[in-house]
C-alpha cells in the first residue's frame, strides 16, 4: 500500500503546477471528478462488504459518525457564534426565495446509495472484487491529481484570498475548533489521538475525506468519516436559511468546503450577494487544506 502522505500529496501537487486556460477542458475535469467520485466510492463500498464481523463493524461505523458530527459540528456553532459575537457581520440583505431543500438533500443521499450498492454487490463474495482496494487506490491518485488542477484553475488570486478577511477568518475558527472537536472525539471514541484529529479535517468534504482515511486507516473510518461529513452538508443545508440572519458566520462556517460549491446557491440566496466572496474565499481554503491536514495526521 502506497505511503499515506505520498499518495495524497504527490499527485495534488503534480496537478497544482499544470496551469490551464481552455474552459472547455476545465469543464471536462469537473465532469471528470464527478464521475471518478462514484467509482471510487463504489469501490468503498465492496471492501466495507469484506470486512471481518461486519455486523459489530457497521454498528461501530454507525456510533463513531453520529458521535463525531454531534461534537464537531457543537464546537463549530460554538466557536462561530463567539466570532459573531466579538466581530459582528453587518449585513442589509432580504432573503430570496430557496430552491427545495429536499431536493438538494437528495441530491446528496445519491452518494449513500453508490455505497449501498458496491456493499451489496460485495457481499456476492465474488473473486475479482477483492481487488477493489487496489483499484480504488489508483483511481484515488488519479482524483488528487485533478483536485490539484481544479485548485489551481478556479481563478482565486492570492490577493483575493487575502483581501477577504471575513472569509479567513471563519475558515480559521472553523478549521481550530473542529480540531478540538476532533481531540474530543478522540477521548470519546477511544480512538488514537491523530485518528480523531484526521476524523474531523473534512470540513465536509465527504467525496475526498472518506477515501483517504479509507486508505489511511481502513473502511470503518473511513466510512465513518464519509458519514460524518456528509451529514454536515446535509444539516448545513437545513439550517443556513434560518441561521444567515441570527449569525452570518455560523452559517457559512456550517457549509465547510461545499461553500464554494454545493452549499453556494444557498448562502447567495439566503445572505445576499455579498456573501459569495466570503464564502468563496472560506470553501477554497478549507478544501486546500483537507488533503493537507490528513496527509499530515495519517503520515
Amino acid at each position: 500500500m502506497f505511503s499515506g502522505l505520498l499518495i495524497i500529496l504527490l499527485p495534488l501537487i503534480a496537478g497544482y503546477l499544470i496551469p490551464l486556460r481552455h474552459s472547455a477542458t476545465l469543464k471536462l475535469i469537473n465532469r471528470l471528478l464527478s464521475w471518478i467520485v462514484y467509482v471510487i466510492l463504489f469501490f468503498m463500498g465492496i471492501s466495507l462488504a469484506f470486512l471481518d464481523n461486519l455486523a459489530s463493524n457497521l454498528l461501530s461505523i454507525l456510533h463513531y459518525s453520529a458521535v463525531s458530527i454531534v461534537i464537531i459540528l457543537l464546537c463549530n456553532i460554538a466557536a462561530l457564534f463567539w466570532l459573531e459575537r466579538i466581530l459582528p457581520w453587518r449585513h442589509q440583505h432580504q432573503q430570496e426565495k430557496l430552491p427545495s431543500r429536499i431536493a438538494m438533500a437528495l441530491e446528496s443521499l445519491k452518494l449513500c446509495g453508490v455505497v449501498v450498492l458496491g456493499f451489496l454487490l460485495g457481499l456476492t463474495g465474488l473473486d475479482i472484487l477483492q481487488h477493489a482496494t487496489e483499484a480504488s487506490e489508483y483511481t484515488l491518485i488519479f482524483l488528487l491529481f485533478l483536485v490539484g488542477v481544479q485548485l489551481r484553475n478556479n481563478g482565486m488570486t492570492l490577493r483575493q484570498i487575502v483581501l477577504n478577511r471575513r472569509g479567513m477568518i471563519v475558515a480559521v475558527i472553523v478549521v481550530a475548533s473542529s480540531l478540538v472537536g476532533g481531540a474530543i472525539n478522540a477521548f470519546i471514541l477511544d480512538l488514537p489521538l491523530k485518528t480523531g484529529l484526521a476524523m474531523a479535517s473534512g470540513f465536509g468534504w465527504y467525496s475526498l475525506s472518506g477515501i483517504l482515511l479509507t486508505e489511511a486507516f481502513g473502511p470503518v473510518i473511513g466510512s465513518a468519516t464519509f458519514f460524518n461529513d456528509l451529514a454536515r452538508e446535509l444539516i448545513a443545508i437545513m439550517l443556513i436559511p434560518g441561521m444567515v440572519h441570527r449569525s452570518r458566520s455560523t452559517a457559512l462556517g456550517l457549509s465547510g468546503a461545499t461553500s464554494m460549491d454545493f452549499t453556494l446557491p444557498v448562502l447567495q440566496r439566503s445572505g445576499g450577494i455579498e456573501i459569495v466572496p466570503a464564502a468563496i474565499v472560506h470553501g477554497f481554503l478549507l478544501s486546500l487544506l483537507v488533503p493537507v491536514l490528513m496527509a499530515f495526521f495519517t503520515a
